[in-house]
C-alpha cells in the first residue's frame, strides 16, 4: 500500500484525449521527465494507486498526455478525470547542492516548516503568493520573496522560511 508520505503531488488529470485512452495531466511540477519512475500514483476514491505509463509527451508548458497500461479506450480513461496525480519520492534522483527548482510553481506540494503544505502558487503578478494548507486544516496566504528563503531540500520537498514577525497573523 502506498502512503501519502511516500509521494508528492505533481498535478491533476484534467480530461481524456482522443479515443485510445490518453489522459491529459495538468502539472505543477515535472519530475517525470528528470527521474526514473515508470509509474505515477493516482488518488482514486481516497486510495493511492500506482499506474504504469507506456508513453507520454508534452502538450504545452503546463500539461502532458499520458498513456497508461491497460487503459486503451476513452471509456476506461474517463474514470481517471479529476484524479490527483502524485510522484514517488523513491524515484526522485539524488540532488546535488547546486540543484535548483525548475520554476516557482514547482513549490506546489512543498512543506513549509512550522506552517503547512503549499497547495497553490500564484505567479500571475510580480508578487508571488503562496497558499498553504496549515497543519490544523486552515489556509494561509504568504507572499514569497527570496529574502524570506533560508533553505530548501528538493528531495524532501521542504522549505525553511524566515517570515517577518506577525505575517501569519494577518490571515
Amino acid at each position: 500500500m502506498i502512503r501519502e508520505e511516500e509521494v508528492f503531488l505533481i498535478g491533476r488529470i484534467t480530461r481524456t484525449h482522443g479515443t485510445r485512452g490518453e489522459l491529459e495531466l495538468s502539472f505543477t511540477d515535472t519530475p517525470f521527465d528528470q527521474d526514473d519512475a515508470t509509474y505515477l500514483v493516482l488518488e482514486l476514491d481516497g486510495i493511492l494507486v500506482p499506474f504504469f505509463y507506456t508513453e507520454w509527451r508534452y502538450k504545452g508548458n503546463d500539461s502532458a498526455l499520458f498513456t497508461f497500461e491497460d487503459v486503451d479506450s476513452e471509456q476506461k480513461a474517463r474514470r481517471f478525470v479529476g484524479a490527483k496525480v502524485f510522484f514517488p519520492f523513491s524515484a526522485v534522483a539524488d540532488t546535488d547542492e547546486d540543484a535548483e527548482l525548475s520554476s516557482i510553481r514547482a513549490l506546489t506540494g512543498f512543506t513549509v516548516e512550522g506552517v503547512g503544505r503549499i497547495i497553490d502558487v500564484d505567479d500571475s503578478s510580480a508578487n508571488v503568493l503562496l497558499t498553504l494548507e496549515t497543519t490544523d486544516g486552515g489556509e494561509v496566504l504568504i507572499p514569497y520573496h527570496d529574502d524570506f528563503l533560508v533553505d530548501y531540500d528538493l528531495r524532501r520537498r521542504t522549505l525553511t522560511l524566515d517570515l517577518p514577525q506577525g505575517l501569519l497573523n494577518l490571515n
